[in-house]
C-alpha cells in the first residue's frame, strides 16, 4: 500500500540534476564543436529547428517516464503541472550545449567567420543547439536513470 503523496519524501533531489549534468555535458561536447552540426543547422529552416527542439523534449520525457517504469510523473513534484525532474532534464540538455557552444566560441568559429551575423547568427545558433541537445538529452536521461 502506497503512502499518501503528501507523506512521501520527494523523489527528485539536486543530486539528480548533477547526474544529468554529467551525462549531458559528456554527450554534448563532441557534437557542439563539430562543423557538420553547424552546417546542418545553417541549412535547416525555422520549422525544422523548432521541431528538433520538440524532439529533444519527447526523447527526454520518454527516457524518464516510459523507458524507466519505476517512475511515474504523477508521483513527482511539479511546477505548473510539469515534473521538476523533466524541467531539470531540459535545462541540462539545452543548457549544457549552450554553455559549451559559447565557452568554445563555436558560433564565431563556424558562423561569423562564414559571414553569418545578426538575427541569422542567433537563429542558426539555436538550431545547432537543438541538434546537439538531441544527443545531450540522451546522455542526461541515461545518467539520471542509471545512477
Amino acid at each position: 500500500m502506497k503512502r499518501p503523496r503528501s507523506l512521501r519524501r520527494p523523489k527528485f533531489r539536486i543530486a539528480d540534476s548533477a547526474q544529468q549534468a554529467v551525462g549531458g555535458f559528456l554527450l554534448a561536447g563532441p557534437f557542439v564543436v563539430t562543423g557538420e552540426v553547424w552546417v546542418l543547422a545553417a541549412g535547416m529552416n525555422w520549422l525544422q529547428g523548432t521541431l528538433t527542439a520538440a524532439v529533444v523534449g519527447l526523447i527526454g520525457y520518454a527516457a524518464l517516464y516510459r523507458a524507466d517504469t519505476d517512475r511515474d510523473p504523477e508521483d513527482e513534484r511539479d511546477i505548473v503541472g510539469v515534473p521538476i525532474r523533466f524541467l531539470s532534464l531540459m535545462i541540462v540538455a539545452f543548457g549544457s550545449v549552450t554553455v559549451l557552444a559559447f565557452l568554445f566560441d563555436a558560433p564565431a568559429t563556424f558562423l561569423v567567420e562564414e559571414g553569418v551575423t545578426g538575427v541569422d547568427l542567433w537563429v542558426t545558433t539555436f538550431k545547432a543547439i537543438s541538434v546537439s541537445a538531441v544527443f545531450s538529452v540522451v546522455g542526461a536521461a541515461t545518467a539520471d536513470s542509471v545512477f
